[in-house]
């Protein structure tokens, strides 16, 4: 089982690219789950219609228990992938992080790999403050690999290194290592330089490179992801050759 977390900055395109990385594992016939760990819980929607899934959190607010199944919180969206989003609490009560903590307890609970038997797990994980809930997926042995999403932007290559730095402080408990980095581009003045520096000096390979693309805009607007809108994209060739790379990755 292959356990990929997807880190970045809010707002760098991490969920873009675990959907379509999920779309594309799926496409080449792997039992795939997605868990979005945001609180925005908007990490499923392009495999999943448009359509929002509720997330861990509220329902457990709304029905003032815990799920008895799986299929309580989560959907089947594209390709199979089984989607579930752990949300956080009541805007300006308690913390996001618990959320994600109390969501994969519950998992756990309910045998979810034991059960659904994937071949890949993804973790779409906000990187803005690598603390507590947010690091879960990193140290509690959930992720084997944690793949981090940049551009050239400064606050982006700044949550970057911040989060390179929080996996490297658990570097020694053979927890989840850094496989390398995602550079999902914004056009931005001398970006691939920036992005090949940061990847040089902390010793990263820069994985695949993700362009500017319309197209992506255009099928998040339908609900869908580019893998599933149309699959001959030259955008969607390269999350099908990340995917197969991921893989030999993995297999090697």
């Amino acid at each position: 089982m292959l356990k990929i977390a997807i880190y970045g900055k809010g707002g760098i395109g991490k969920s873009t690219v675990t959907s379509n990385l999920a779309a594309a594992f799926a496409s080449m016939g792997k039992r795939v789950i997605q868990i979005g760990c945001d609180p925005k819980a908007d990490s499923t929607i392009n495999l999943l219609g448009g359509e929002p899934l509720l997330p861990v959190m509220n329902y457990m607010r709304e029905q003032d228990e815990e799920p008895q199944t799986i299929e309580e919180i989560s959907r089947v969206g594209f390709g199979g992938v089984l989607c579930i989003e752990t949300g956080g609490p009541t805007p300006g009560l308690g913390c996001a992080g618990r959320g994600i903590i109390a969501t994969f307890q519950l998992l756990e609970e309910l045998e979810l790999f034991e059960t659904w038997e994937p071949d890949i797990v993804l973790y779409d994980v906000l990187g803005d403050v690598v603390c507590g809930g947010f690091a879960a997926p990193i140290r509690e042995g959930y992720a084997e690999k944690v793949v981090i999403v940049t551009s050239g932007e400064k606050m982006a290559l700044y949550a970057a290194n911040n989060i390179y730095q929080a996996v490297k402080n658990f570097e020694d408990r053979n927890y989840a290592t850094v496989s390398g980095i995602i550079l999902n581009h914004r056009n931005v003045e001398n970006e691939i330089e920036k992005v090949n520096n940061f990847a040089q000096k902390n010793h990263l390979r820069i994985l695949g490179e993700i362009p500017r693309s319309n197209d992506i805009t255009r099928y998040e607007d339908q609900g869908m992801t580019v893998i599933q809108g149309d699959p001959e994209l030259e955008v969607s060739r390269i999350f099908m050759k990340l995917a197969e790379d991921l893989l030999k990755e993995e297999e090697r």
